[in-house]
């Protein structure tokens, strides 16, 4: 038993029966239960009972056993005044200021289905993909799941962009750049390429972007990848760094971004090769993503999107390679760009503008495909469906912000079973 649990029986009355009786046996009548509070303070708000035949009007304190009502603290906290029931699992100890007040204790073991207990510890304590693995079944996820879990965590995403917008005084474009810059870090280099982009005061970006070759020397440059050039192409890059570095005062600190357990066509020079080609092809960037009607709009936009041609033979500086061919954006990675940058932005921007956003943001998730990853391969091993990125979007949200955590008892699936 775990007080949270507690607080979910007594929450949903998952009773055996309700004739409820306090530890000297007098009958004790929930005229209402109360108002579960999540926040400091009694667990039940604005409750009443009934008595002796007096009903009471007030707030009642859930806890494993009586005597953590001493262990907590309560005696000396005001928010504890007006407490008109301690509901217990275990009466272990009499609580003499509750006595002395006439507050009744009411213990709860003997109304507590046990099958319920052993089922809880068990989800807890299972090994599986998710807790409830062994009893789970589609069909009880319940109406517009997916479409609760993506507004869940676009308003999250929002709040993030709010606190970075604020940072950088409402200037959307450049928290667009920043943002972009962490997905195409990727895991490995995410937080590294946001470091970088918001290093750089976003005005450069803008003075330097129509030259391809300074936009990338600025970017090499702060990564620490021209110090020690290995052929012509990084000596230019390194004598427009140099030029650049002076001409804006660019600070010598040093971002290195990393190499190791990454993919070649996922290393940090064309990720960043890439980004620059994408800022260098696109003049009001972020006006032309907020703006896209359609998935397929915003595919356009990177369609083109490719490293330099240096990049071409090359994954690093000064090692000619035997593959030889453009450094393009896969499908899959513009895709992984529009769900985790684009789409949580024009969320944010809309609310910051006051305009209903939500309906069509569910639109462009149905209109995208589904990710490929382990987890969303582990739900459909449990015959899920998941056709679109709504669901799978969805699901990842759920697993890691309910299934991790085993929050099982707000978990909506949960209460269906």
């Amino acid at each position: 038993m775990t007080e949270k649990l507690l607080q979910y029986l007594w929450n949903h009355k998952i009773f055996k029966y309700f004739d409820f009786r306090n530890i000297e046996g007098n009958p004790v009548e929930i005229i209402d239960f109360g108002k579960w509070n999540t926040d400091s303070g009694p667990d039940f708000l604005t409750a009443k009972i009934k008595v002796g035949g007096v009903t009471l009007a007030g707030h009642i304190e859930l806890h494993i056993k009586s005597s953590d009502w001493i262990f907590h603290n309560h005696s000396q906290n005001p928010n504890y005044q007006n407490i008109i029931l301690h509901a217990v699992y275990e009466h272990d100890i009499d609580i003499d200021e509750l006595k002395n007040k006439n507050i009744p204790t009411l213990e709860l073991k003997n109304y507590i289905d046990e099958n319920i207990l052993w089922k809880y510890e068990k989800l807890l304590n299972g090994n599986q993909f998710i807790a409830c693995e062994n009893i789970f079944d589609p069909k009880n996820i319940p109406p517009r799941f997916h479409e609760k879990n993506i507004l869940s965590k676009l308003h999250e995403k929002s709040a993030e962009l709010e606190k970075k917008l604020e940072k950088f005084k409402n200037n959307f474009e450049a928290v667009l750049f920043h943002s972009l810059a962490y997905s195409f870090g990727l895991k490995i280099n995410a937080e590294i390429f946001r470091q970088i982009a918001e290093s750089i005061d976003f005005s450069i970006i803008l003075k330097v972007r129509q030259n391809r070759t300074q936009l990338e020397a600025l970017l090499f440059g702060i990564s620490g990848w021209l110090e020690d050039p290995k052929d012509e192409a990084v000596k230019t890059w390194k004598r427009e760094f140099d030029f650049l570095k002076a001409k804006f005062k660019i600070s010598d600190v040093r971002i290195h971004p990393k190499f190791l357990r990454l993919r070649p066509h996922n290393f940090p020079t064309l990720r960043l090769a890439q980004l620059a080609d994408l800022y260098n092809q696109h003049q009001n960037l972020f006006s032309k993503m907020i703006n896209a009607q359609s998935a397929e709009e915003l595919f356009i936009l990177f369609k083109d999107v490719k490293a330099s041609e240096y990049w071409d033979n090359h994954f690093n500086f000064g090692k000619i390679s035997s593959v030889n061919q453009p450094k393009v954006l896969s499908r899959d990675f513009i895709e992984l760009i529009i769900l985790n940058t684009i789409l949580p932005l024009k969320y944010a921007y809309h609310q910051y503008h006051h305009e209903e956003i939500a309906d069509q943001l569910i639109v462009f998730y149905k209109n995208l495909p589904a990710e490929k990853n382990s987890v969303i391969n582990n739900w459909e091993k449990m015959k899920v469906n998941i056709p679109t990125a709504l669901e799978s979007q969805s699901l990842i949200y759920h697993f890691n912000h309910s299934c991790v955590e085993k929050n099982c008892l707000n978990c909506s699936i949960g209460l269906t079973f």
